[in-house]
């Protein structure tokens, strides 16, 4: 069931930037619309299943939306310097080195030789296939020079640090999906408000963007359900094999020009293959 649920994300995060950028606005209202959208989303959950909510549960959730909003806001910036079929197999190689550390070094996810032998080959492969994919784009995908490039990279490596914050910190204090749900959207809420005051926040792209924020609010949940049966290190390499959407979708619907599509389709399967194997470390 733990791997289901992974596949949840995998799915429909691999498809959030592109619905964000087809919605249009600039990252700010992205990021505020599918904050909303991710409270409105946990509210709803809230009802069907009520959880307990302890002082801790509450604090630790919402510091995890506040990672999550950094994470998240950088990724969607960096877009500009280096469009989607490029950024996000970068963000998504950054976010699987160091979530598979955490979980493997300091959880102590991976026991036994075998497992760490196939777990580590699986995340070769998804980090190789994230190389192909970025080498097959052009060099000015998202903006031009090696200026533009530099400053992606940086945003990408702060919305890393979101990133593996929003997941490692709840697997920290053991708290699980459900209870994490709404504290969680609080925080990111709060966060993405806070960044965007002064970036004109409340335009029609936010409210378009709750959409893309139900979507990602169901690949959360299918996350945060999982890294209780399978880990950190499994779920988290797992639901990131929805780069290949993000890939395929910048370059066939958002038209981002690729200078070696065979890169491109090798990479997506090399991922899916990792993907795949990561299913046999548990």
């Amino acid at each position: 069931m733990g791997i289901l649920y992974a596949l949840l994300p995998a799915i429909f995060w691999g498809s959030i930037v592109l619905i964000s950028v087809k919605l249009g606005g600039n990252a700010y209202q992205q990021t505020l619309g599918i904050t909303l959208g991710a409270f409105l989303f946990s509210i709803a959950a809230f009802f069907i299943k009520m959880p307990e909510l302890t002082p801790l549960i509450f604090a630790v959730s919402v510091i995890s939306g506040i990672f999550w909003s950094i994470g998240q806001m950088n990724q969607l910036s960096s877009v500009a310097f280096l469009g989607v079929s490029k950024a996000v197999p970068l963000s998504t190689g950054m976010q699987l080195v160091s979530t598979t550390l955490f979980g493997v070094m300091v959880f102590k996810e991976w026991q036994t030789m075998t497992v760490i032998l196939i777990g580590s080959c699986a995340i070769l492969l998804i980090i190789a296939g994230v190389v192909m994919t970025s080498l097959g784009q052009k060099k000015n995908g998202g903006g031009n020079g090696r200026g533009n490039f530099k400053k992606g990279i940086i945003i990408l490596l702060i919305s890393t640090v979101g990133y593996v914050g929003y997941v490692v910190i709840l697997r920290w204090f053991d708290i699980d999906g459900w209870s994490a749900l709404v504290p969680q959207s609080v925080g990111m809420l709060l966060s993405s408000l806070a960044i965007s005051l002064k970036q004109d926040p409340f335009s029609k792209y936010t409210f378009r963007n709750i959409i893309a924020g139900l979507v990602w609010s169901t690949g959360n949940l299918g996350l945060l359900l999982a890294i209780p049966l399978i880990g950190v290190a499994v779920s988290f390499s797992m639901s990131q094999t929805g780069i290949v959407i993000s890939t395929l979708g910048g370059i066939y619907l958002l038209k981002e020009k690729a200078s070696r599509k065979s890169f491109v389709i090798a990479g997506c399967l090399m991922i899916i293959a990792g993907g795949v194997l990561l299913g046999f470390t548990k």
